[in-house]
């Protein structure tokens, strides 16, 4: 077994166990240091001659950071009194979020091929790849779960623009920066069209993502994002979790089932 499919291995094994972040394990089981450019920057795609991706998150459903609730890998709740302790939600979130919850979550619209949106998709099965492109000052993230869906974060130095004037999308429009070994992302104009979570979390046009990537070392990233939406949710609030490389290429997926 290749070290890369022994760490991934690992990581889902770790994570199946109660309250398991295999970030840390996985880190520990890896010698390899983390990959960076010949000026030190570092590398969150494939070093050159190698293959590769970003996968196996070790949560696949939103929640804040700091909460425990019992909840599968699809983001059903098992007692539907958890729902207030999910995320600080507004009234009418929590009424919608608890309906769609009750409704074993079948208006979610991936079931009608509808993409996942962000920052769902870095938790949709499939993986994705993060590639810097240096010279137009831009970083691309490729998913693998559905539908060939990327999008586009600007290093150009621009600021967010007017959200009043962009137009909405699945994905926001992104801005980023580098702090440190740390990419920096701050995206709006999104638009309602999907489910954020796979749990059935709403949001609203105003949400604004705050996300950080970290590549902790060669085989661990470490994702964190900032939920801001003072019409849904009474304050801002966090989520973080860890992907893991995964030996080979990206897979491709369609969804052309439609409603299931």
């Amino acid at each position: 077994m290749r070290l890369s499919a022994g760490l991934a291995l690992l990581a889902a094994l770790v994570a199946l166990l109660p309250g398991g972040h295999c970030g840390d394990a996985v880190a520990a089981a890896s010698g390899t240091p983390t990959p960076r450019f010949p000026d030190g920057r570092v590398r969150l795609d494939r070093l050159p001659g190698e293959s590769g991706y970003w996968d196996l998150p070790s949560t696949t459903t939103l929640v804040e950071q700091g909460v425990h609730v019992d909840i599968d890998a699809s983001g059903k709740l098992k007692n539907i009194s958890d729902a207030v302790r999910v995320a600080p939600l507004q009234p009418w979130a929590l009424a919608l979020y608890q309906y769609r919850q009750r409704n074993g979550l079948t208006d979610d619209p991936m079931r009608a091929c509808v993409g996942p949106g962000n920052p769902r998709q870095m938790q949709t099965p499939g993986g994705i790849r993060i590639i810097e492109d240096r010279n137009y000052q831009r970083v691309y993230v490729l998913f693998g779960g559905g539908n060939r869906g990327w999008r586009t974060i600007y290093m150009d130095g621009r600021k967010p623009p007017d959200p009043d004037e962009v137009t909405a999308t699945f994905y926001g429009l992104a801005v980023g920066h580098w702090e440190g070994d740390t990419l920096v992302a701050e995206s709006i104009g999104f638009n309602t069209r999907f489910w954020f979570s796979n749990g059935g979390l709403p949001h609203t046009e105003g949400l604004r993502l705050t996300e950080r990537f970290r590549r902790a070392s060669h085989d661990v990233l470490e994702y964190e994002v900032t939920v801001d939406d003072s019409r849904t949710y009474t304050r801002p609030w966090k989520a973080a979790w860890t992907l893991h490389w995964v030996s080979g290429d990206i897979p491709e997926h369609f969804c052309e089932t439609g409603r299931k």
